[in-house]
């Protein structure tokens, strides 16, 4: 990374014009102190900085452009690790850049050197975006779609909200995500989902239908799965989290667990697996209908994909300071900061949460995995799974087309 004490020229030449009034009214002495302390800050020989201070400090274009500090080795590099990532923000890429290029390159994914190491540990955040804008510019991208609600609001479960700095892993918010396409006619798929406030660690079943059997199957598929405790479920106001059959449930299998729930009307208040039913369930199926077994079962499978893939390849930002303002107009203004980026794995091993066989059983997981393969399996999983024909016919072909994903043969 850029060095960040290092003044840029607006920086500098801001400086030399405060320094040149002192400069003009000092004797032969003086002059000769003040040089020294310019040299110092600003870094410059005595000779350009004599120059400048008789001279102009306005900024001058520049005469000839610079040469390309990184080279076509590092496009790509950038292109396949943005790929494995599945074309993440530059916020998230960058400071994972070094990591993922070892990794790849243990696939044989790519080739690497001590220099193209080098370059990608000190590439900066906007550099990156910019290349990334250039080689990408023509690449087909999945759609983003927020995604619908249909919510019921019941039950007499405490209401409460689990505050963003939470540091105990084993907080999850909960939600249903709808597969029913155009009309709710019929038994559909649904998505189980809960992601960790702490860790952005996620957990996703397909259900055909929202009775109990299915919802408390999805649920033991979480906890057998899951390397850590649960402490605490936060869904929304839906009857199929709060009915009897799920709290006793839940009762037997856990004890001490925290059920608590969103305020209604205030889907924010669970806006974590919000935003993951948006890149991670709407992204891939869109408003597709899906009402058999055989995609049940298929959605299943590709979500074990996803399960790894998520979890251990795909960094994650979390906030970690909120400061609030109001201006002189009386208006609020909220300025976040966000960690660094890294996987919910790695955030889940800087805690206590996961056993050291826990540990090294998914760390030798991740290392034999190769993440641009296992991407390219999931999107031939997701093709497969919606040319499957659904109970009530759909518009497959339509919302293949649309997510540009072509048709098996």
């Amino acid at each position: 990374m850029p060095n960040q004490e290092q003044m840029s020229i607006d920086e500098r030449l801001k400086y030399l014009r405060i320094m040149r009034k002192r400069y003009k009214r000092a004797d032969r002495k003086e002059r000769g102190l003040l040089l020294d302390e310019m040299e110092q800050v600003t870094e410059l020989d005595r000779k350009t900085l004599i120059r400048r201070m008789k001279g102009n400090l306005e900024r001058r274009r520049r005469r000839k452009q610079r040469g390309r500090t990184y080279g076509p080795q590092v496009d790509d590099a950038l292109r396949v690790i943005s790929e494995s990532f599945d074309h993440i923000a530059a916020e998230r890429l960058t400071p994972n850049l070094v990591w993922m290029a070892t990794h790849l390159a243990a696939h044989s994914e790519l080739g690497t050197s001590p220099e193209l190491l080098s370059k990608l540990e000190q590439i900066s955040i906007p550099t990156v975006r910019r290349i990334l804008q250039r080689i990408t510019q023509d690449e087909p991208r999945l759609p983003r779609r927020g995604p619908e609600r249909a919510n019921q609001l019941t039950r007499d479960i405490p209401m409460r909200v689990i505050p963003w700095n939470e540091q105990e892993p084993g907080h999850f918010e909960a939600d249903l995500v709808h597969h029913s396409g155009a009309t709710t006619a019929g038994v559909y798929v649904h998505t189980v989902q809960m992601v960790d406030v702490t860790t952005g660690w996620s957990e996703r079943a397909a259900v055909l239908g929202r009775a109990f059997l299915p919802m408390k199957d999805a649920f033991q598929r979480f906890l057998v799965r899951l390397p850590f405790l649960v402490l605490e479920i936060h869904p929304d106001n839906g009857g199929e989290f709060f009915n009897g059959h799920l709290l006793a449930f839940w009762g037997e299998r856990i004890r001490g667990l925290r059920l608590s729930r969103s305020r209604p009307f205030h889907s924010n208040d669970n806006r974590f697996v919000e935003q993951k039913n948006s890149t991670l369930v709407r992204a891939y199926l869109g408003e597709q209908r899906l009402d058999t077994a055989d995609q049940c079962r298929a959605l299943n499978a590709l979500y074990e994909q996803m399960w790894v893939y998520y979890n251990l390849f795909q960094p994650v930002m979390r906030l970690c300071e909120k400061t609030s303002t109001v201006d002189e107009n009386g208006i609020l203004h909220v300025k976040r900061r966000f960690d660094q980026a890294q996987t919910p794995f790695d955030r889940l091993c800087a805690t206590t949460a996961i056993s050291t066989d826990r540990r090294i059983e998914l760390e030798r997981l991740r290392e034999r995995t190769n993440p641009r393969r296992l991407r390219h399996e999931i999107q031939d999983g997701l093709a497969q799974l919606l040319a499957l024909p659904c109970a009530i016919p759909g518009t497959v072909e339509n919302v293949l087309e649309t997510l540009a994903i072509p048709l098996p043969e």
